[in-house]
């Protein structure tokens, strides 16, 4: 199982727009690409990639239509007051996350 790891909504440390760019870039050629993703998991600032339409969430849709599985973290989305605003997945839980990591056998985290 292929496990997408995304906890913020950039890539590096970059001030400004240069991360969220970056990222974007990420997710539009991993979706481009022949790897398989069977599950995203979005926690801090990486609900933000769940709950803004944006090109980011177009290729989270995209990876969801190619049958992964995408979860935003509930208490994350609780902390920034965006549960309401959830486009995307299922709202998952650390339990969840947990067993993800131990038993996924390729994990990406891009940031």
């Amino acid at each position: 199982m292929t496990f997408l790891y995304l906890n913020d909504d950039r890539i590096g440390a970059a001030e400004g727009e240069l991360g969220a760019k970056l990222l974007r870039l990420f997710l539009e050629k991993l979706v481009a690409s022949e790897v398989k993703v069977d599950f995203v998991a979005c926690l801090n600032r990486g609900v933000l990639l769940t709950t803004e339409e944006g090109p980011a969430l177009e290729s989270l849709r995209a990876l969801a239509a190619r049958g992964a599985i995408v979860t935003t973290c509930g208490t994350c989305l609780d902390h920034y007051q965006r549960r309401e605003m959830l486009l995307l997945g299922a709202v998952g839980g650390m339990q969840q996350t947990v067993e993800l990591f131990a038993s996924a056998e390729r994990l990406i985290a891009p940031c």
